[in-house]
Parts: C-alpha cells; sequence; structure tokens
C-alpha cells in the first residue's frame, strides 16, 4: 500500500521533460490520435481566445490522450484539463512581481480555496514550462494580497475598490472583497499551494516579506478562532431567507467549548455550520501547519518564533481532535465526525466540496488505508449519510448548497481519487461519463435522476479536477484508461 505521501504525490506527477511538442498547433490536432475524433468536437475556446496556453499541458493533453480507448472519456479531459487556463486566469506583472488573479467560472471573484484547487493540477508540470511557473508563483502572490487584506474573507474581486453585492452583510465588508464567510479551508488553501510550488522547484523567492506578514496573519485569525477565551472578531450576518447563509446567535453560531479545535463559521460548500467545529477542515489544518514549520525551519527562513507558534497550534487542534473529533458508530466502529461542539454533540455527513471527510488522503490529512478513514468512507457513501443520493443518473454525496436530491461530479471524482480499488474507479469513471449532459464539461451539481437537471454550466474547479484523476489514472492505473468499455 502507497504511504500517504506517497499517495498525494502520485495523484499528479509524471516527467513532461520528454513531452515536447514540435509545435503548438500538434497539441490541437483531432487526427493525431488512435480512435477517430468526429464525433466529439472540442469544445475549448480558439485558440486566440483561451486566456493562457501552457506547452507542457498541452503535450500532457496530447500523451494522455493516446492512452485512453474511450474517445468519449478522452474528449472529456481535453475539454476539461486545461478550462482554468482556457477560460479564468488574468496574469499579469505588477510591482515587477508576477500576479495571477483566478476566477471560479461563471462568477467574476477569487476565492482563495478555488484558485488554489483550479490551479494545484498544474504543479507537477511547472518545471517543464517556466510561463506556467511563472503563472502559479502569481496565484500565490495575489493570495497573499487577498489574506492581508482581510483574513476573514474568503472571496475576493481584482479590483480592491470595487465593492460586492454583498457590501450590506452584517460583517467587516471593505472594498475588494466579495464575500467575508469565514472557512478554515480558505487560509489553507494558499499554503497549500506555496508549499507545494516550493517541492516542485527548490524556488524560495516567493516567500517573501509580505507571504511571511501574510502567514503570521493565518496563525493569529487560527488562534482567534479557537476561542479560547471569548467569541473572537469574527460574526457574520445576512438578511436572507436561504437558511444556510445566515448565522444563528448574532453572527456568532452555537456555543462550542473551548478544546483547542479551530472554529469554522462555514464550510468550504459556502454553507454554514451547524456545529463550528469542522474536523475536516481542521484536519487539513494540521497538515498546512506542519507545512509552515517545515519552511520556516529552513536556514534560508528560520524563525523560531514563528515555528513555536506552529507547533504549538498544532498541537492544540491535534489534541482537540482526538478528544473530541473521533466518534462510535454503532455500524462502523470509530469514524470521523463531520462537525462537533466540544460539548459531546456531533454532526453526521459529509460536504460535496473539499475539504471532506472523503478527500482526506487528497489534502494528505490521513492515508487511504487507514482503518478509521475507511470507515469514515463507509459512512459516507452509505445512507447513514443523509447526503448521499441514489438514484437514475448516478450516486454521489451532495449537500444543502444545491438542495436535496443533488449529486456533486466533484464527490464522484474525489472518491475515484481516494480510492484504491480498480472496480470502484471505473464506476466513478462512467457516472461522470453518463452524467455530463452532453456538454463536454463537469457541473456543480445534478439531479439523482436526470443529469440534465444541473447547476453551474461553467465551474472550471470541478473541470480541471477531472482532468486531474484522469493524470492520476495515466499514472496509477494505465490499463483503466486502455479499456474501451468504460
Amino acid at each position: 500500500m502507497q504511504t500517504r505521501r506517497k499517495f498525494i504525490k502520485n495523484t499528479g506527477i509524471f516527467s513532461v521533460g520528454l513531452l515536447a511538442l514540435q509545435s503548438e498547433v500538434f497539441a490541437y490536432q483531432s487526427d493525431t490520435f488512435a480512435f477517430s475524433m468526429n464525433e466529439f468536437v472540442s469544445k475549448r475556446p480558439p485558440l486566440s481566445e483561451r486566456k493562457f496556453t501552457s506547452k507542457a499541458i498541452e503535450a500532457a493533453i496530447v500523451r494522455i490522450k493516446k492512452q485512453i480507448a474511450n474517445p468519449e472519456l478522452a474528449w472529456l479531459f481535453e475539454n476539461c484539463f486545461p478550462n482554468t487556463l482556457d477560460t479564468t486566469v488574468d496574469f499579469e506583472i505588477i510591482d515587477g512581481k508576477p500576479d495571477t488573479y483566478v476566477i471560479t467560472g461563471d462568477i467574476d471573484a477569487m476565492w482563495l480555496r478555488d484558485s488554489t484547487a483550479q490551479i494545484w493540477p498544474y504543479l507537477p508540470f511547472i518545471n517543464g514550462d517556466e510561463k506556467l511557473k511563472e503563472l502559479v508563483k502569481g496565484v500565490v502572490n495575489r493570495q497573499t494580497k487577498c489574506i492581508l487584506l482581510d483574513p476573514y474573507a474568503n472571496a475576493f474581486y481584482k479590483d480592491f475598490t470595487k465593492e460586492s453585492e454583498w457590501k450590506h452583510d452584517l460583517t467587516k465588508m471593505k472594498p475588494g472583497i466579495h464575500e467575508r464567510k469565514w472557512e478554515i479551508d480558505s487560509l489553507c488553501y494558499p499554503i497549500r499551494l506555496a508549499h507545494g510550488y516550493w517541492k516542485e522547484t527548490g524556488d524560495i523567492s516567493l516567500f517573501d516579506k509580505d507571504w511571511k506578514e501574510a502567514m503570521l496573519l493565518v496563525l493569529q485569525t487560527f488562534k482567534e478562532q479557537q476561542r479560547m477565551h471569548d467569541k473572537g472578531a469574527y460574526s457574520f450576518q445576512r438578511t436572507t431567507s436561504w437558511a444556510t447563509d445566515g448565522v444563528s446567535l448574532s453572527g456568532y453560531g452555537y456555543p462550542v467549548k473551548p478544546c483547542g479545535l479551530i472554529v469554522s463559521t462555514f464550510r468550504p460548500s459556502d454553507d454554514s455550520t451547524l456545529f463550528g467545529y469542522l474536523i475536516p477542515s481542521n484536519m487539513f489544518a494540521i497538515e498546512v501547519l506542519g507545512y509552515l514549520i517545515e519552511i520556516f525551519s529552513l536556514p534560508e527562513m528560520r524563525d523560531d518564533i514563528l515555528v513555536s507558534k506552529a507547533k504549538e497550534l498544532q498541537q492544540q487542534v491535534k489534541k482537540g481532535l482526538k478528544e473530541n473529533g473521533i466518534i462510535k458508530h454503532p455500524k462502523f466502529g470509530k469514524i470521523i465526525a463531520f462537525e462537533v461542539n466540544g460539548y459531546g454533540s456531533f454532526h453526521m455527513m459529509d460536504d460535496a466540496n473539499v475539504p471532506s471527510l472523503l478527500s482526506l488522503p487528497y489534502l494528505n490529512a490521513i492515508a487511504p488505508e487507514d482503518n478509521l478513514y475507511l470507515n469514515t468512507r463507509k459512512v459516507v457513501l452509505s445512507d447513514n449519510n443523509p447526503f448521499f443520493y441514489k438514484g437514475k443518473a448516478g450516486e454521489g454525496v451532495g449537500g444543502p448548497h444545491t438542495g436535496v436530491d443533488t449529486i456533486w461530479p466533484m464527490s464522484i471524482i474525489l472518491r475515484a481519487i481516494t480510492s484504491v480499488d480498480e472496480k470502484e474507479i471505473k464506476k466513478c469513471l462512467n457516472m461522470l461519463l453518463k452524467t455530463h449532459a452532453d456538454t463536454g464539461f463537469m457541473h456543480e451539481s445534478f439531479h439523482k435522476d436526470d443529469a440534465t437537471q444541473f447547476t453551474r454550466k461553467w465551474f472550471a474547479w470541478a473541470n480541471t479536477l477531472f482532468g486531474e484523476l484522469i493524470v492520476h489514472i495515466s499514472n496509477n492505473y494505465p490499463q483503466i484508461l486502455m479499456d474501451k468499455n468504460i
């Protein structure tokens, strides 16, 4: 069995050095493949309209499509994998540094979470493409600016003078902020991206004084939201009839008992939590705090005070997780809870977004073969999870964000990426093939009985994540792609 570090590294890495194109045009010619593509015309924008083109990514598309026996699957991969680069990135040099603004798709705002997740699948290719490397570095720089503007906000505009449609939310809104929903993962993801970039390239130049200041602000914000002595500086209320957009008890949520865990007022789906200690996000925090400890222990970056703060916080969250986040399920034994309050109450479901219980190995937060994870996975993928749906179109995890009976393709993709069972991976691929509603792209969600009823026609994260899945299978289970019966 793979170790968790080998598992996460293998989700997207193969050599790109041997994939150099003879010409850029070669990447777009369908007659280079072993099967007819007449039925599957590319849904990518014309070359002249693409926001960004990477030779390394185009080479990977050519190579991997040649491995895929099912032409529809190959077509989906070609459409989806480059979708973030094709349609959502805005790259420039500002004050001598690369700066990349990344929209999530059909919403002109940059989520710290989504922008990281959209760019993450391209990391294994950056050493083969200097332009792509600068693009990724630009995302880190832009995220740093966002955190320094407000560490509690989850989504931002490129123009920091722009006012949001949500400017009347009862929270400390500022120009430049699209939405101010406090989510632990919003601060975890930028650390993941910066650490991942460094691990791929060895380049520490992005760890400048602004980035360090942002990381100190991350630690401060996590510390405040442990709520050891008071409710902290953050509260949120919105005038709305949509229950999951509101936060009870004057915007602080239901009470939590201080235990070392960090409060997350919202989930990664942007729905409010029921109990404030969102366990998957706390486990993600444990992992990225380790990244900060590693980075600031480097001889060139050494900061003993920052490392000490990160270690202390990490140990407190670990203790809180051990004492409150692991519960005994009457049917499945020990499992990881979804949300807890520190008083002994817990909420059992899963989020269709990431971080989720299902996605924990993908985030390197637990090994995929860990019995605790496997028990939890069984609960998530069963009718013991109130948001696991089975229907005529498929099966998977949904959530309150898109309503009952809706399944998120993202949950199916993560189920496949975290699986070590070839039959399960094939099952997931078949569902994804059958539920794109002939659009050639992934969506936010679809109805369990009718995939033509879907939300978000343009959702770049789900598209790029699907591409990451195919790269992962190409690296680890290439025989699956060779099966034309998928």
